[in-house]
């Protein structure tokens, strides 16, 4: 890892710590947005109220904005770690959960899928929040694990009557990222509806912030950085927060990279080397993106669509066909909105081009890297 922008070299993390860590791949390339976001931070880290620790990073689906947010962790050499935020989240969700421990002779009474997940919880090292021990524990998305936290302690207060009870608190992931010290990637906050959450999380996110525990107050680490990272257009997502936007301090529009970009990053992703074919198919994935939002249509056209073409058509896959399961049917499967991305595609010479490709793969196998 580079040093040029580590944040506090003299820190000494644990080996669990250093294992998230975010390990850039071979096929990572940094972007304008990365060089500009770490440069920023780096000059600002000790500057006191000028200090950069919060970031919004808003775009499509597909723009690479999870992929920034671990490469910020991997430039910074801070563990990265995220929550995903959903509709129904409580402030119990935000700050975590205090969970009665229960007897073994009551525990062995429960079902076992119940019995289970408790057992995974107090056998925890707290290393782990409490969802993410459930989601591990059970195989289980982090909102199935957030709704099993409040069955699991409703069930366990039924099987304390009577009986001196030992409690255990188990923070949120936001917690432990916010105490330790962590890049922590905030995913779609937009999507909560109760506005006290949203409070809970706006306090938090102060500079100088702090988070009331049931058994303690925690201060915000002077590692924490926050990287909040929301969808544009997306079904069931409100308009961000504005006091949550209040205090973000950097903010970058993830839209499609330059073509040439995209060309390096599918070369480097899938291993496909034709640059006539890939350049071809950039400028459809890039004339798509363009008309869905001149149209309203929802559906985005981007990076992870762009790959999954292209490695198909590597493999084999026809050039045209393929267009429709890996980009168009993943933007709208809508006819009179399919029309208007094929019109496009059309009116900008590249259902031609797309054409002429097949006829050159039957003539002499262009399509070989």
């Amino acid at each position: 890892m580079s040093q040029e922008y580590v944040l506090s070299p003299a820190r000494q993390l644990t080996d669990a710590e250093q294992a998230l860590v975010w390990q850039k791949p071979s096929t990572h390339k940094a972007s304008e947005e990365e060089r500009r976001i770490c440069a920023e931070v780096k000059r600002n880290w000790h500057r006191g109220e000028m200090k950069i620790a919060n970031i919004l990073l808003e775009g499509d689906a597909g723009s690479g904005k999870t992929q920034l947010a671990k490469a910020l962790s991997a430039n910074f050499g801070l563990p990265y770690t995220k929550v995903t935020c959903f509709a129904d989240m409580d402030k119990s969700d935000i700050i975590g959960a205090i969970l009665p421990v229960i007897s073994s002779e009551r525990l062995e009474k429960l079902e076992p899928a119940d019995q289970a997940a408790l057992k995974a919880l107090y056998e925890s090292d707290g290393f782990q929040s409490a969802a993410g021990v459930l989601t591990d524990a059970l195989g289980i998305d982090p909102e199935q694990a957030a709704y099993k936290m409040k069955q699991l302690l409703k069930l366990a207060a039924e099987n304390t009557d009577g009986e001196a009870v030992e409690y255990r608190f188990y923070p949120s992931e936001i917690v432990r990222a916010y105490q330790k010290g962590y890049v922590l990637e905030i995913q779609e906050p937009n999507v909560i509806r109760d506005a006290a959450v949203l409070m809970a999380l706006n306090s938090a996110l102060e500079l100088d912030g702090s988070i009331n525990l049931p058994t303690e107050i925690v201060r915000r680490h002077p590692d924490f950085i926050a990287v909040i990272t929301t969808n544009r257009s997306y079904a069931g997502a409100r308009p961000l927060n504005e006091a949550l936007r209040d205090r973000v301090q950097h903010s970058e529009k993830m839209d499609l990279p330059t073509k040439e970009v995209m060309m390096e990053r599918a070369m480097a992703k899938t291993g496909y080397r034709n640059e006539r074919v890939l350049d071809i198919l950039a400028d459809t994935i890039i004339i798509l993106d363009k008309t869905a939002r001149a149209n309203a249509i929802k559906g985005v056209a981007g990076m992870r669509s762009y790959f999954y073409w292209a490695d198909a058509v590597a493999g084999g896959a026809s050039v045209k066909q393929s267009l429709y399961p890996k980009v168009i049917y993943k933007i709208t499967t809508d006819s009179e909105e399919i029309k208007l991305l094929e019109d496009a595609l059309a009116s900008h010479g590249l259902t031609a081009s797309l054409e002429d490709i097949e006829t050159q793969v039957k003539k002499n196998g262009i399509l070989k890297s």
